[in-house]
């Protein structure tokens, strides 16, 4: 059904839907395969991006173009003269054979390509990572609804239950991303009343937030900056402290529009939810990249991550979401096998329990991230998998996917 969608709507008007240039016939095969819903209404060239450029001089720009830079010595230089034959808001997605981290992100921080990924291609990544955006465009041109806005990712990240510690995480995650990464980053608390991440981080937040998402008619970007807390150089935080008395009614509309220009300002933002989501939690989850659902060694646990899950799936498109493992190997708790079996898999990212520690570091405002080398550790790998920075051993898998298990990502 998608697939004849696009191709109508592709011959609404003179401009197509999409469009590919790739190399060779491996990587065509991957990309049908892996966009097999799509593959009707995919139009595959041969050639690489000058083959691109050369043709969309001549002709309409797609609304989605992917095109290949294999082989091609100065692929930004030609990505550039592409984006002068191209509309602005045209979405790209490259292709090509440099593996390395620092291609990545030039790409895509400097020249605006929406996602890379490396050959050899497989259905798998290609399904991950293209399809995504081509879902949104194909249901925002069908009238189902408009696409996310462009510019940053969102992580929205949740416990299954309450005490599992997923403002930990997020609170961490947020930071781990700011010094790794060195993109701007905001954390963004949408527990209204009584959310720690500020306590996490020795700050003291306004009441900013609640304006903003229960009044979006008084939010730009000067307000923007009067609410968030600066943490470092490359993070901010938004958050409140509302009273308990209080009953804060955010709307659907105002997080949109707080999330529009945390995306403007902001390559990356952390948001950490309140779970079971209400409706302003649901759009955040629907707008992510990337989905995390924290869970604990518990039955209770495993029990709400197979709800959560499910959720989840139901609001992004059947797309999983990444599921941590907080506190394991705690006394008590259940071994990893146990949890592993009442999941039916194994957990995505474990992290240790660290009771010393953790709450030493909440105590104190510290972030645990710079108070535990071994915490640190622990949360490198959730990060890796979110900035596609991964560690050594894992790098020649995937170094350049962002959480990509999309979408979870």
């Amino acid at each position: 059904m998608l697939a004849s969608e696009a191709a109508r709507l592709g011959g609404v008007s003179e401009r197509p839907v999409l469009l590919a240039f790739l190399a060779d016939e491996d990587s065509e095969a991957a990309l049908r395969g892996g966009l097999a819903e799509w593959s009707d209404a995919l139009p595959v060239r041969r050639g690489n991006v000058r083959t691109a450029v050369r043709t969309l001089e001549r002709e309409p720009t797609p609304r989605l173009l992917i095109v290949d830079v294999s082989g091609v010595e100065d692929a930004a230089a030609e990505l550039d003269r592409l984006a002068t034959v191209c509309s602005p808001d045209v979405r790209v997605l490259v292709v090509g054979e440099r593996a390395d981290l620092s291609f990545y992100r030039d790409i895509t921080r400097e020249l605006g390509v929406e996602e890379y990924i490396y050959k050899p291609l497989t259905r798998d990544n290609v399904s991950r990572l293209f399809g995504p955006p081509l879902a949104e465009l194909v249901a925002a041109r069908a009238g189902h609804g408009a696409t996310a806005p462009r510019g940053g990712h969102i992580i929205a990240v949740g416990g299954v239950r309450g005490g599992v510690g997923a403002t930990t995480i997020a609170t961490n995650l947020a930071l781990h991303l700011s010094e790794t990464t060195r993109g701007h980053v905001a954390l963004l608390d949408l527990h209204l009343r009584g959310g720690s991440t500020a306590l996490a981080l020795g700050v003291r937040p306004g009441a900013g937030l609640r304006v903003a998402l229960e009044e979006p008619d008084r939010v730009d970007a000067l307000f923007l900056d009067r609410v968030s807390i600066p943490i470092s150089d490359r993070l901010r935080l938004i958050a409140a402290e509302e009273a308990f008395e209080t009953s804060p009614a955010p709307t659907e509309e105002g997080i949109s529009r707080l999330l529009g220009l945390l995306r403007s300002r902001f390559n990356i933002i952390v948001a950490d939810l309140p779970m079971p989501p209400a409706t302003v939690e649901r759009r955040v989850l629907a707008l992510a990249r990337h989905r995390i659902l924290v869970m604990g060694p518990d039955v209770a646990s495993i029990r709400d991550a197979g709800a959560g899950r499910r959720m989840v799936a139901a609001l992004a498109g059947g797309a999983a979401p990444l599921v941590v493992l907080n506190r394991a190997g705690m006394r008590g708790g259940l071994s990893a096998a146990l949890v592993a079996e009442g999941l039916g898999s194994v957990p995505d990212i474990s992290i240790p329990d660290f009771p010393t520690q953790l709450p030493k570091a909440m105590n104190l405002g510290r972030p645990a991230l710079h108070d535990s080398a071994g915490f640190r550790r622990a949360l490198a790998p959730l990060a890796g998998e979110i900035s596609g920075a991964k560690p050594q051993a894992q790098a020649a898998e995937s170094r350049l996917r962002r959480l990509a298990r999309l979408w979870r990502s």
